[in-house]
């Protein structure tokens, strides 16, 4: 089935259910091409309307897929078709769920070397039949990252998972593509120490609820000025209601 992106507040996001992941994921790899996977919140929604890098990452990405539960509920205040909502490491795992039913790879990036070891061995256990071609711990010293970007490129994964430690975060994927390889290439800050256990995943019921930034804020309290962001996006949502629909 081929994917469909809407336009909700300027920016794409892509409808792919768990029914049709498979077949998007097997058209990425067909293109021959890196093909960048994005999982945006609320807030990268915000952030990608303004121009700039990030707004350019997010319309060049191959797949923008939401994972807060106020975006599901703008796209239906704004009668837009209603993407599926999926949960980042969960995606993550049904992604590597399709390569290793079709014999692919996975090349691992990122965190310190303990917890990536640990990854690459809790991986490897859970997913017998994906190959892993390498790995490479992040905050690395700027002179190796053309021998990382050489050795993923030789490697030529399937797919590469991007974790914290990485220089510029996401942007590395969008500033290095043509370099990867052909690929699909997807980022998240805790994927990696979350394979390696030493970070606990947020539980489905909290993420069901749309409550997966309470632990955030308990880590950051002044992440709870955030509410302002959210105030001015019901604004936004009622303006294009009103005057864009």
């Amino acid at each position: 089935m081929a994917i469909e992106r809407i336009e909700f507040l300027r920016v794409p996001l892509d409808i792919v259910s768990e029914e049709d992941l498979e077949s998007a994921v097997l058209g990425l790899l067909a293109s021959g091409e890196t093909k960048h996977i994005m999982l945006v919140s609320l807030w990268d929604v915000l952030r990608a309307r303004h121009r700039g890098e990030f707004r350019s990452m997010v319309t060049q990405a191959a797949l923008v897929i939401p994972t807060s539960k106020s975006l599901i509920r703008g796209a239906r205040f704004l009668n837009k078709r209603v993407p599926a909502r999926h949960q980042p490491f969960s995606f993550i795992i049904s992604v590597l769920g399709v390569l290793e039913r079709y014999y692919k790879s996975v090349y691992l990036l990122g965190s310190h070397h303990r917890s990536l070891l640990q990854a690459e061995r809790n991986v490897r256990s859970t997913f017998p039949k994906l190959g892993i071609v390498g790995r490479f711990a992040g905050h690395y010293h700027r002179s190796m990252e053309r021998n990382i970007l050489t050795a993923i490129a030789k490697a030529n994964p399937s797919l590469v998972i991007v974790g914290n430690g990485i220089p510029g975060g996401q942007k590395w994927i969008h500033r290095n593509r043509s370099r990867i390889g052909s690929g699909l290439v997807i980022w998240n800050p805790d994927v990696i120490d979350i394979f390696s256990e030493r970070k606990r995943r947020e539980s489905e019921k909290t993420f069901e609820r749309g409550l997966e930034y309470l632990p955030l804020v308990m880590r950051n309290p002044l992440r709870i000025f955030r509410i302002f962001q959210y105030l001015w996006y019901n604004v936004i949502l009622l303006y294009y209601r009103l005057f864009r629909g």
